[in-house]
């Protein structure tokens, strides 16, 4: 059976409020009285109901985030960022899964708003924006994480991915590369636009036209992706010299697709990718990256959702935050190429 607090409270000899007042404000009992009822707490396993702490306070103490893919580290750091700046104000985090899919994001902004969460932080799946505009209905902050919106509605925080995917083909430029592919990960995505876009915008700094750039794109942007678009690289008759991969992943398995193909990277192909996860320093042929600052992200979109939600909400003001991301060179893109 469910152990409640006037179980506690026959329990230990004292009234109900005694025991939410242990629980709740424990400066207001005696020191003597605090360690007798939390004993019988240990002893009975009595665990408060949030639900019910809840309802009394008219406000959740839970965060939602809803990100694209929980399987790519890039995101994983976004929610520890984010878990950081929660828990430092006493705060949890709910973390969800779309898998890039809209219809999945739908369903999970419905979920958080059955649940009344406190504010949602969320990587939209969703290109035409419908989703988060029908979340908005229900009145409960959000911050758009990854895209920068402009939204009147709610905060954005986001890496300039224009800028990173010149950097990335500016690098490539420079190498001496002009056949180079991108593979590019699901064309809704405006992340993958945006980064193609400034992909297209360095070639042009350069005077080389558009098509020196040839898009693979995938329905996914993980490893497994990653290989199949490997093997349709190895498969073009005018091969590419180098690759521009939207993110690490998918390098990844471009990587393990070359390799078992007896390509050598960089030396018959340049690989680049984009978002210096952990594992791209340690891959077989260290990985140059377009690197983000994944955790600063997070915990920047946390601390504009706390400050929304948080006493001085009246002076919040909704802002748009534009990180900048660097090229990291390693080993992959070494080496000059004669086009």
């Amino acid at each position: 059976m469910t152990v409640g607090i006037k179980d506690v409270a026959r329990q230990a000899g004292v009234s109900v409020g005694t025991v939410s007042n242990v629980l709740n404000q424990p400066d207001r009992v005696s020191a003597h009285t605090r360690r007798h009822v939390q004993e019988v707490i240990t002893r009975l396993g009595y665990v408060r109901s949030e639900y019910a702490r809840q309802l009394r306070a008219g406000r959740s103490r839970i965060i939602s985030l809803l990100v694209l893919d929980m399987a790519n580290p890039f995101f994983v750091d976004i929610a520890r960022g984010a878990e950081r700046a929660a828990r430092d104000a006493g705060l949890g985090v709910m973390v969800c899964n779309s898998g890039q899919s809209p219809t999945e994001e739908a369903d999970y902004l419905a979920h958080f708003a059955e649940q009344r969460v406190r504010g949602a932080l969320i990587a939209p799946a969703d290109p035409s924006g419908q989703t988060v505009r029908n979340f908005r209905r229900h009145g409960i902050p959000y911050v758009v994480v990854d895209r920068v919106t402009g939204d009147e509605e709610g905060c954005s925080v986001a890496v300039d991915d224009e800028v990173g995917g010149a950097l990335a083909l500016r690098h490539l430029v420079a190498q001496g590369h002009r056949r180079i592919a991108f593979v590019s990960g699901p064309p809704h995505l405006r992340q993958v636009q945006d980064r193609r876009t400034g992909a297209l915008q360095a070639l042009s700094e350069a005077g080389l036209p558009s098509d020196v750039l040839r898009e693979l794109p995938t329905e996914r942007m993980d490893v497994a992706a990653g290989r199949d678009a490997g093997a349709r690289l190895l498969g073009l008759a005018d091969r590419p010299t180098a690759v521009f991969c939207a993110n690490d992943l998918l390098a990844l398995g471009v990587l393990q697709a070359l390799y078992a193909a007896g390509v050598k990277v960089p030396e018959d192909m340049a690989l680049v990718g984009y978002d210096d996860i952990e594992s791209a320093a340690a891959a077989t042929v260290p990985l140059t990256s377009v690197r983000q600052p994944a955790f600063t992200l997070g915990t920047i979109a946390a601390g504009l959702l706390l400050e929304e939600t948080g006493p001085a909400a009246r002076d919040h003001r909704h802002q748009h935050v534009v990180l900048q991301p660097e090229l990291v060179v390693r080993q992959s893109s070494m080496g000059g190429h004669d086009g």
